[in-house]
């Protein structure tokens, strides 16, 4: 391949999965309550993020991104998909998507199916692993919620390709849908919703009763160009008549999930980022020992209460540390908090009421 084809190949597609304009996000985020000076911002501001421009830093980074894949190959789960959804239960598809089943209904959280993420097909981080299920295979989804609009958590193709195999609705952050509406979305399946707000999840005719849908706050930011925090982040609340589930997307620890769990808790099942953490961006990525913290304040200081199930580490190198340092941490940080944790395959569902004796199997990649 010429290197005018290869560069072709690179930009192909670009122009779209950027998304939309600061000018067609704007409108929806004027009014909302961090919304300030045409930007989103933490209730607790967030240091910058530390470039490393002097040689030693740059190669100390690029040797700990080395070390961010396992030697062997990651094994997959075949996922299992009941007929009817769950009282509670989780399938993880790797890194934030997950399929969260709660009091019947089936929420599917930060879908993303492409190999890279990243606004090229060519070029930017790529999965350590495949995608466990094929899009088209998922079984009914009730409604698809994303954290904010990151490559590694909105993926342009992915979303297409919903919006033609699923009726779902599609509960997103504030200046999130105009993303959305960018791929064709229709309008009528997009809720944008702000910190504390909600939506009752519904099917007229129906005998399940509510799920809401609540949209918690995180510390985190946004941006797929080179303008940041125009769209909003946030974590998500599950509530049913019988469980509640919580769904952390990507964040800092932030005082934020004891309010939460004040508000909408305790949770039953919480799913926590783990990993793409690094000194030089502590305040927006948790490490595994900080989110056994947020667990227990999700789960209204009872550390013991519900399940974590982690999530954000495994798929996509994203930061200089090695590939299971996450799940190592994560296990000792909840062994001396008595936490209880359930660390699935990729694809692997797990029925919260009946959990299967776990293993580490990550354990067979070092």
């Amino acid at each position: 391949m010429t290197v005018f084809g290869w560069v072709a190949r690179a930009l192909d597609g670009l122009p779209a999965a950027l998304g939309a304009s600061v000018s067609a996000i704007a409108p929806t985020a004027t009014g909302a309550r961090s919304y300030r000076d045409r930007q989103f911002h933490n209730t607790e501001p967030a240091s910058p993020i530390v470039v490393r421009e002097n040689p030693t830093g740059l190669l100390a980074l690029v040797a700990g991104m080395r070390a961010g894949r396992p030697k062997g190959a990651v094994p997959l789960a075949e996922p299992e998909q009941p007929n009817a959804a769950a009282d509670l239960a989780v399938t993880w598809y790797g890194h934030a998507s997950a399929l969260i089943e709660v009091d019947g209904y089936r929420v599917l959280t930060d879908p993303v199916w492409s190999e890279r993420v990243s606004p090229s097909r060519l070029v930017g981080p790529s999965r350590i692993h495949p995608v466990p299920v094929a899009l088209d295979d998922l079984p009914r989804v009730d409604a698809v919620v994303i954290s904010h609009d990151h490559y590694d958590h909105l993926d342009a193709d992915t979303i297409a390709i919903l919006a033609r195999t699923q009726q779902a609705v599609f509960v997103v952050p504030i200046g999130v849908g105009a993303h959305l509406r960018h791929w064709g979305v229709p309008e009528a399946r997009i809720v944008e919703l702000d910190w504390g707000c909600s939506y009752s999840l519904s099917t007229p005719g129906d005998d399940r009763p509510e799920l809401t849908i609540i949209c918690a706050e995180a510390r985190h930011f946004s941006g797929r160009g080179l303008v940041r925090n125009t769209t909003l982040w946030a974590g998500w609340a599950l509530v049913g008549p019988k469980h509640r589930a919580y769904f952390g997307g990507d964040t800092g620890f932030t005082k934020a999930f004891a309010a939460t769990g004040a508000q909408w808790g305790p949770f039953d099942l919480t799913l926590l980022p783990i990993g793409a953490y690094d000194s030089h961006w502590a305040d927006i990525h948790m490490n595994p020992e900080e989110a056994v913290r947020a667990h227990a304040d999700l789960c209204l200081g009872e550390p013991e209460h519900g399940v974590l199930v982690p999530i954000h580490w495994a798929t996509f190198n994203l930061a200089p540390h090695p590939w299971a340092e996450p799940v190592h941490r994560l296990v000792d940080a909840a062994a001396a908090a008595d936490t209880e944790i359930a660390v699935p395959l990729p694809g692997q569902r797990l029925d919260i009421r009946d959990l299967p004796p776990g293993r580490p199997w990550w354990e067979d990649m070092q």
